[in-house]
């Protein structure tokens, strides 16, 4: 209690800028703000005990990164690591590292969970209403900036089966891993077909006794080598910051061209996705049962499988995969649609994430509560007649820290460009405006789906769209002028 008491900021003496979330975004958060503006005051709070956020959350069998780690990692802090995909150990240790190396851990307050936040109009000031050790505080800043990621910390989306109180095994979501399951020599059944399925069946596959994902339909798999040449030869040859630059752009380019390609030809991504399925998996295998979706290639996001791991634990026999429905589940495992019964000691509900705003405060201006989905994303990163709150969402087709790090640069010009002008106030508007909507994310995902309509809104016209194109932002970062876009006060 006492540091938060210390560094909380009062209405006599705020904060300049609060960030909320101690994880990747976070992180390349504080470094972007202290680096146009030197002297500035802020803090970090984060409710868990770590840095980390995802990469301290997630601790189930091979959890790693879903797409290559000269990407995901900051573009300010070369990554030393020889290998495209990066463990989740491995992400959170440099997370640490990067917090401590570049002054930012001391920033950083932990176990401390923000509940609400009200910006009040007469003071341009946000009260951010926190939670320590159960006990309510609040935190008075300048402004706010939101890095809670996209989903529920502390639940997974979980259906119910038909059944399932009499499993007489163990149920695991891969959010809540327990460190001591033992399914060596066990009968495991994964339900689902996303990147944590992926992930976790060619990792359990050499332990356990069988391992089986059951899918109600088909993804698209894309491998992605762990090691790549010309990587390993940059980083022989190059200075670390020059060889991270350089790969950071071609994994960058590569992506969205990969991306472009499945959007611009889908019929010919289809074939290509299904012939690198045929050259890995089994001669004869039905891969159009199994590995051929009903959606188009970047509808849903490419799985990616390093080094086609998961391809080749069903080649080699240890891990197999069933396109099925769920009947029910009984004391032995689960009875599928067609008749047939899967042997389980354990099932794992690899079913998804629920989606959540804002890490789920709630967030009011001058004692007005408003919805999060009721806004409209200014440059995806403000929402409209809310003052002086930014927020970090990534990209769907890339990495992550491709457009959180191009966010907190354009907020770190922003938080200059008031203080050189003596504003207290940035809000974007609509001037009456009725820009037509569009999703701020564009998968057709289940989590998606779900829950899309608690999300910001994205309009069709700037600055009110949101596109998920690393180049045009790039581009549109350095033409924009704030003046014409915000009011300002």
């Amino acid at each position: 209690m006492s540091d938060v008491q210390q560094q909380r900021g009062t209405t006599q003496d705020p904060l300049d800028v609060l960030i909320v979330g101690a994880g990747l975004s976070g992180i390349d958060t504080a470094y972007r703000l202290r680096e146009r503006n030197p002297g500035l005051n802020y803090r970090i709070v984060e409710r868990r005990n770590r840095i980390g956020g995802t990469w301290d959350l997630f601790r189930y069998p091979g959890v790693r990164s879903d797409s290559d780690i000269f990407t995901l990692s900051f573009p300010w802090n070369p990554w030393r690591g020889k290998r495209t995909v990066a463990q989740g150990d491995e992400i959170r240790d440099y997370l640490e590292q990067t917090a401590r190396d570049f002054g930012i851990y001391n920033h950083i307050t932990f176990g401390v969970d923000v509940s609400g936040a009200d910006f009040n109009s007469e003071t341009d000031l946000w009260t951010v209403d926190v939670l320590v050790d159960g006990e309510p505080t609040v935190i008075v800043t300048r402004f706010l900036y939101m890095c809670t990621g996209y989903y529920r910390y502390e639940k997974g989306y979980r259906p119910e089966f038909p059944g399932e109180n009499d499993f007489e095994g163990t149920f695991v979501h891969p959010q809540f891993w327990p460190e001591d399951l033992d399914y060596a020599g066990k009968n495991v059944v994964v339900i689902g077909s996303g990147a944590t399925a992926v992930t976790l069946i060619p990792s359990m596959a050499d332990e356990a006794g069988s391992v089986t994902m059951l899918q109600r339909s088909p993804t698209y798999m894309f491998p992605l080598p762990w090691e790549d040449g010309p990587t390993k030869l940059l980083q022989r040859v190059l200075p670390a910051q020059v060889s991270h630059n350089i790969t950071r752009f071609r994994n960058a380019i590569s992506t969205m061209l990969l991306f472009l390609y499945c959007r611009t030809f889908p019929k010919l991504a289809r074939r290509t996705l299904r012939r690198i399925a045929i050259t890995m998996l089994p001669k004869g295998f039905d891969v159009d049962t199994h590995f051929k979706p009903r959606y188009e290639p970047w509808d849903q996001r490419l799985c990616v499988i390093p080094d086609g791991d998961f391809y080749r634990a069903i080649k080699a026999g240890t891990a197999d995969v069933v396109t099925d429905g769920i009947k029910q589940i009984t004391a032995t495992g689960v009875d599928l649609d067609s008749g047939r019964h899967l042997e389980a000691d354990i099932i794992v509900t690899a079913t998804g994430l629920d989606l959540v705003t804002f890490g789920g405060a709630t967030l009011s201006v001058d004692g007005v509560t408003f919805e999060p989905g009721d806004k409209y994303a200014y440059r995806g990163y403000m929402l409209n007649d809310v003052p002086n709150m930014a927020w970090a969402v990534g990209y769907t087709n890339a990495s992550w820290t491709l457009r959180i790090d191009l966010t907190a640069k354009a907020v770190a010009e922003l938080l200059q460009h008031m203080k050189k002008n003596g504003y207290t106030r940035a809000v974007p508007s609509l001037h009456g405006a009725k820009p037509k909507t569009h999703p701020l994310l564009e998968l057709d995902s289940g989590y998606v789906k779900r829950s899309g309509g608690k999300l910001p809104k994205a309009g069709d016209r700037a600055p009110w769209l949101v596109r998920h194109n690393l180049i045009l932002d790039a581009i549109d970062a350095r033409k924009y002028d704030v003046e014409e876009e915000m009011s300002f006060s």
